[in-house]
């Protein structure tokens, strides 16, 4: 579930709950920001946004509608490293 609204000091803030896949709540997701970004880049009339997800753990992004992509960016925390073997 994607809740989404104007901001203020931003262009729009949003929330992403997925109860039924495990996640009561994401921090920052970017899949849903790619659905975001085209609504209110039309909405208002801008192709670059300013967006933040207000989730306890959220943060800001900048956005961009580029027509068939959208651009993300954020600042990010590594907090694993690993290795998968196939």
């Amino acid at each position: 579930v994607i809740v989404t609204a104007p901001g203020a000091g931003v262009d729009f803030v949003s929330r992403f709950f997925a109860p039924l896949m495990g996640v009561p709540e994401d921090p920052v997701t970017g899949s849903a920001h790619c659905t975001l970004i085209p609504y209110w880049s039309r909405r208002l009339g801008k192709p670059r946004l300013s967006a933040r997800q207000i989730s306890p753990r959220g943060g800001n992004l900048a956005c961009e509608d580029q027509g068939e992509r959208v651009r993300i960016a954020g600042r990010a925390v590594q907090y694993l490293e690993g290795t998968i073997e196939i």
